[in-house]
């Protein structure tokens, strides 16, 4: 019986108790940490579990906890980390991995040193139509792919970014682009790999309480010449969020959409029905996963430690989001061309080179401490 204790009783952290509560024979939460310990209580006592609520993560450290999850704020994930990483616990860290690409680079060194788990919640890959797709993709049906489109539609009132920690450069460590897309860009990268080139603009255009952006566009160049988008927004109304994939021979989509096209003998086109239809059989027969988003990746953490074997998203997947990430906030803030891979001598590397180069478009103008608990929307199910 592993273990877990939770890091961060906000919103996010129910989907992670959720989770754990799937595998009663597997693991048992033994503590829940935040700095409002009436909070982590409150989730204590919503859930009804055997634990104690601590105020002061630090007391865990002396004591013998097999998994943590981290559920705080940007900011803090590379030093909590790497404190429980060296304390013997693995650990599960909240999206996004940390604010700067040399924070992850601690976190995967304490991780290599120490032998243990470092997993990067990226709960989209566990959900069957992206599961799905990226079988589609390494099919080869489709042929090769010339262009990728990915829209991360969220919608935030103004209010959203007066809680303390959001909303500025320092402790979110970004808008949308880090802090919603971030499940989206890990995607594509998990299908397509990483660009060479990222050109961006961002802005804010909607919450004038906030340093960081509210919508941005990265544009994409890879080295075999295909071409992407990606657009990060909290300004979307409806929340719509979809990855479309365009290749030499049809059109795929997530959520699920087939379209494929042959010439004319004047070069206008006419549906392929034939391919389309081969297309819809095959991701029809491919299987569901057996548990979706937070669930899946805790029962595949938990399957890691259980049995040696590696976990579908680690530390260095992480790292490879925000370094793309960060070079669309670099573009966006310079103007310039960027180029990957990013080094450790580039001004973006390091926090404080993001906090004094990204564009700061506004002053926080209020600072509250907590907003009541309520339902929160966190992504779709990406089905048709």
């Amino acid at each position: 019986m592993l273990k877990v204790a939770i890091i961060g009783a906000g919103a996010i952290s129910r989907s992670h108790i959720e989770g754990y509560l799937q595998f009663p024979e597997r693991c048992k939460i033994v503590a829940i940490s935040d700095i409002y310990v009436e909070k982590a209580q409150e989730r204590i006592d919503q859930f009804q579990l055997d634990a104690r609520a601590v105020m002061d993560y630090k007391e865990l450290l002396q004591e013998d906890v097999d998994l943590v999850s981290i559920c705080t704020p940007p900011y803090t994930h590379a030093t909590l980390a790497t404190e429980f990483l060296e304390s013997g616990s693995h650990v599960m860290v909240e999206k996004p991995m940390a604010s700067s690409l040399e924070e992850c680079d601690l976190m995967n060194e304490a991780a290599k040193r120490t032998n243990k788990i470092l997993s990067v919640v990226a709960q989209n890959r566990f959900k069957t139509p992206m599961m799905k797709m990226k079988a589609v993709l390494e099919s080869g049906l489709m042929g090769k792919i010339g262009h990728v489109q990915v829209d991360s539609f969220w919608w935030r009132g103004h209010c959203y970014y007066d809680l303390w920690w959001r909303g500025t450069w320092e402790k979110e460590g970004g808008g949308p682009t880090l802090n919603h897309a971030v499940h989206h860009i890990d995607a594509l990268l998990w299908m397509m790999g990483s660009p060479s080139e990222v050109h961006a603009f961002m802005s804010n255009v909607a919450h004038d309480n906030a340093e960081v952006e509210d919508l941005s566009i990265g544009m994409l160049r890879y080295a075999n010449g295909l071409l992407g988008q990606v657009t990060s927004s909290v300004v979307h109304h409806g929340e719509e969020q979809q990855l479309i994939f365009q290749g030499a021979k049809a059109r795929v989509s997530t959520p699920w959409k087939v379209k494929a096209s042959n010439s004319k003998a004047n070069g206008f086109p006419e549906p392929n029905t034939e391919l389309e239809e081969q297309l819809q059989a095959f991701y029809e027969k491919l299987p569901e996963v057996e548990y979706e988003g937070h669930t899946g990746q805790i029962d595949n953490v938990l399957t890691a430690i259980e049995t040696g074997a590696p976990v579908l998203i680690d530390g260095i997947s992480g790292r490879q989001t925000l370094e793309l990430i960060t070079a669309i906030y670099k573009s966006a803030s310079t103007g310039e061309l960027v180029k990957l891979p990013l080094t450790n001598e580039d001004v973006f590397y390091t926090r404080h080179g993001v906090q004094a180069n990204a564009t700061h478009f506004y002053e926080k103008k209020t600072s509250i401490e907590n907003f009541a608990s309520q339902s929160i929307t966190t992504g779709s199910a990406y089905e048709s």
